[in-house]
């Protein structure tokens, strides 16, 4: 059915999506956790607004430049982040994060406009590149996610904590808004990354949909993050499998397979007999 140069133009691409599905998977679930579900795809896009303006100032869109760019406007997001937490929440901190991604949105929308090729970039934007990545690409950004995911390791209980139960977190006296900082950096550094390779859908699509199938099926940390990465990969090869059997972009298919198989989860959980909300 497939060529053997035809799966070998896949093979980085692959390796790519599993290096994104390992550090995304398990930020999932600090997001979900903390019910700020669109806050990867706001970093995401303020990422790709850095990324943006790098351009519109001369530097190419894989220069280093354009990544300091996309780091330093995540940087200002994830501070951001941190202080609209609001210990009475008379403003949900998801109305802040939804503010910023229509603001960064509509910014890099004004910013490409005034670009000769501002369409082609507002797509790679969004669905990304990943099927031209390349090796150094691909060790470079194993080893950003492994010190991140190392930092997460070293202070795991402070991290799962504020994420779980804050008000348990607030009772031992630790600062909210500084561990809520460095968690939001620790994620736009991941995000800042995956951006440049695989696009703000793709990005989105690795923090939320793995983790909301492994939810339905898994309670605890390890065997909601061990089957996330089972449904990432299986998301992963199928829509690989279907921008090369079609002719589509890479990035887009592995999007829409991705909510394929939520659907397909959807539908086995609604059908499994007692489920917890039945018990």
């Amino acid at each position: 059915m497939f060529s053997a140069e035809a799966l070998q133009l896949l093979t980085l691409p692959f390796v790519a999506c599993l290096v994104l599905i390992g550090i995304h998977c398990y930020l999932g679930i600090h997001v979900l956790a903390r019910g700020v579900i669109f806050v990867d795809l706001a970093l995401a896009q303020i990422a790709a607004f850095g990324g943006v303006v790098a351009l519109l100032v001369g530097y190419e869109s894989e220069s280093p430049a354009s990544f300091g760019f996309s780091l330093l406007f995540t940087v200002l997001g994830a501070a951001l982040f941190s202080i609209a937490r609001f210990r009475e929440e008379r403003i949900p901190q998801e109305a802040i994060i939804g503010i910023l991604y229509a603001v960064a949105s509509a910014l890099a929308i004004l910013v490409l406009s005034k670009s000769p090729h501002g369409r082609e970039e507002m797509e790679s934007m969004l669905v990304g590149s990943i099927l031209f990545v390349t090796w150094p690409e691909i060790f470079k950004t194993g080893a950003i996610y492994l010190a991140v995911g190392l930092f997460h390791y070293i202070f795991r209980e402070r991290f799962l904590l504020i994420s779980q139960d804050v008000e348990e977190a607030r009772r031992r006296g630790w600062s909210i808004r500084f561990w809520d900082f460095l968690f939001y950096l620790s994620f736009g550094v991941v995000v800042t990354r995956s951006v440049h390779i695989a696009g703000v859908l793709l990005v989105f699509t690795y923090f939320v949909v793995p983790t909301v199938c492994a939810m339905l099926f898994a309670h605890g940390l390890r065997q909601r993050l061990f089957l996330g990465w089972g449904i990432g990969f299986v998301a992963s090869v199928l829509g690989l499998l279907l921008s090369l059997k079609m002719d589509l972009p890479t990035g887009a298919s592995v999007v829409a397979s991705s909510g394929g198989v939520l659907l397909v989860c959807s539908i086995v959980y609604a059908l499994l007999p007692g489920r917890p909300e039945d018990g």
